[in-house]
């Protein structure tokens, strides 16, 4: 990929060991581009690349229970994000559940791709559209489809 991106990378508590294996899978490819993490993700994909001597840009806001999926919202709205990968937690209720809705929902209404398993995010970080010129993706379209 030749595009440059700004990845947000956010992860559950229950979920940071999975996104921490994702990201240094998937190490040279993230090291080309922008990064920003919650709080304690950032931290520990940050120290795993270190381990590696894997250089990287990356940027670290709050937690997300202390605003940091927030922050990421804002930059989504904003249109500072490309991409967000973010492992989700099902099974278990997290207490800042209105802030993960709110980033979800600002990356659907924003169109910012958003992956919320491995699978999707090595399909997302791997497509080939990030570097085809002809591609542009189209706005989202809110309005109420008539029949003829």
């Amino acid at each position: 990929m030749n595009k440059q991106l700004t990845i947000a990378l956010v992860a559950h508590d229950r979920r940071k060991a999975d996104m921490v294996e994702w990201a240094l899978h998937n190490a040279e490819t993230l090291s080309q581009h922008k990064l920003v993490c919650t709080g304690t993700t950032g931290g520990l994909i940050q120290e795993a690349f270190e381990n590696k001597s894997i250089a990287a840009d990356i940027t670290r806001v709050n937690s997300g229970p202390m605003g940091g999926d927030a922050e990421i919202a804002a930059m989504v709205v904003k249109h500072q994000i490309d991409l967000a990968i973010f492992l989700i937690d099902d099974l278990n209720p997290q207490p800042h559940e209105a802030d993960i809705q709110m980033l979800l929902r600002q990356c659907r209404v924003h169109n910012v791709p958003i992956a919320c398993n491995r699978y999707s995010a090595d399909l997302m970080i791997t497509s080939t559209l990030w570097d085809n010129p002809t591609y542009q993706p189209t706005e989202p379209k809110y309005v109420v489809f008539e029949r003829k």
